[in-house]
């Protein structure tokens, strides 16, 4: 122990991490010291200080590079493409090579709910639901409709899987079989202050927090469900969030367009409302897929608009997903950008006192899994409806919030009656 711990100190102090050094010595028991010193194996500390030393550098994109992105509408298929496109669809879930991830590593703290934000309840048509249950409900439905059990993973958070476990397992699932539901968690990265000193949360361990529904690529590997899935024949594995309650997570319709179109990832996208809404939107930059933020679109091309009248760079990112086994393995290998955040965390000082901020003053690095896109040189996007596919619940008030997203759902049922 005292090894490690020397080793410990002296990793620390060479990256300039007094302050925790100075806690250490003052106010940790051995105990404590034990502690730290186990989790710090597990931190890479050479990258948490190269994330935050670039942590004011937003690369610049240049925006001769962004090109428009071709997309198939949905409502603008041919009866015999549609049908072409359904078989090749179901043939892969019938012969049970489709899979469903839900990524689930958030809490409900904007929506004024504690506890993770799969187990937040809505009040819709057909009575109280959680959102957990609305995504059951689709693979119920799918498995009835195709004659199959598909396997369900949930992607959780160091913050939040044993709740999410544990509430899943009082509610029996909701009647899906237990077997066929497996969990992992995504990855984590410790925040760091403005001063470069990492965070010490007051339980005295350095503050991890989740490090974007970009890890997903590789915590797959290491959970080693990449290797479960391929040894079950999944091919294809659809990927999307658990907040957004039309969400139409079996789709033969978009797998029968991948395929086609020889294509190993695909999403699905909504009409920009106007050049002004604040979402990502599809392109290609550099000539291959890629997500750009609003922030990162010059406001003249985000006005530009195609023979059509319709704007050139309106494709919105919904997180509705198309994954082939080989690119979620492809991408489990790279290592994807980190983006930066400014939020509040509340820290231990050098003497061991708890310090509760009002202001942001530390970085918190995410990255994201469109990020994976720009590693091929194509995929497909299938347009669809914003009022049948897209209601999602982000605010507690105002535009999507529960109350938005209620009524889009509600409205979806009754048109869908028969």
């Amino acid at each position: 122990m005292k090894e490690n711990y020397k080793e410990t100190i002296e990793k620390l102090k060479k990256y300039k991490q007094n302050e925790i050094v100075n806690i250490i010595a003052k106010k940790y028991t051995e105990e404590e010291n034990c502690k730290i010193v186990e989790q710090l194996k597990n931190i890479n500390l050479e990258q948490v200080i190269e994330l935050y030393k670039n942590a004011e550098n937003i690369p610049s994109i240049d925006e001769n590079k962004i090109e428009h992105i071709q997309y198939t509408d949905l409502n603008s298929l041919s009866n015999e493409q549609f049908k072409e496109y359904k078989q090749i669809g179901i043939d892969v879930i019938k012969n049970n090579k489709y899979a469903v991830i839900t990524m689930a590593g958030g809490q409900g703290t904007r929506l004024g709910h504690k506890g993770p934000k799969g187990t937040f309840k809505i009040d819709t048509i057909n009575g109280e639901k959680y959102l957990f249950q609305i995504i059951v409900e689709s693979l119920q439905k799918a498995n009835k409709k195709y004659d199959v059990t598909i396997p369900w993973y949930i992607m959780t958070s160091e913050d939040n899987n044993d709740q999410t476990v544990e509430f899943l397992e009082k509610n029996n699932y909701f009647g899906y079989k237990k077997e066929k539901v497996k969990f992992f968690k995504q990855g984590k990265v410790p925040m760091i202050k403005t001063d470069g000193n990492i965070v010490i949360d007051q339980n005295k361990l350095i503050k991890e927090a989740s490090d974007g529904n970009g890890s997903i690529y590789k915590s797959l590997k290491d959970a080693e469900l990449l290797k479960e899935m391929k040894s079950q024949g999944i091919e294809w594995i659809f990927v999307g969030g658990v907040d957004n309650i039309l969400l139409k997570i079996v789709d033969p319709i978009l797998t029968g367009l991948t395929i086609k179109e020889n294509n190993l990832i695909s999403s699905k996208s909504v009409v920009k409302k106007n050049a002004k809404e604040k979402v990502g939107v599809f392109c290609k930059l550099n000539g291959v897929p890629k997500v750009i933020e609003y922030t990162e679109l010059p406001e003249k091309m985000a006005e530009d608009i195609d023979e059509n009248g319709e704007l050139l760079y309106g494709e919105v990112n919904i997180l509705s997903h198309l994954f082939n086994i080989k690119a979620l393995e492809k991408l489990a290998e790279q290592k994807l950008p980190y983006h930066t955040a400014f939020k509040k965390s509340n820290y231990l000082n050098e003497f061991g006192e708890f310090i509760e901020v009002l202001e942001p003053n530390a970085y918190k690095f995410e990255s994201y899994i469109f990020d994976g896109f720009s590693f091929f040189d194509d995929m497909s996007i299938l347009r669809v409806k914003r009022e049948d596919e897209f209601a999602p619940i982000k605010n507690a008030t105002g535009s999507d919030s529960p109350e938005t997203a209620v009524k889009l759902y509600n409205d979806y049922i009754e048109r869908n009656k028969n």
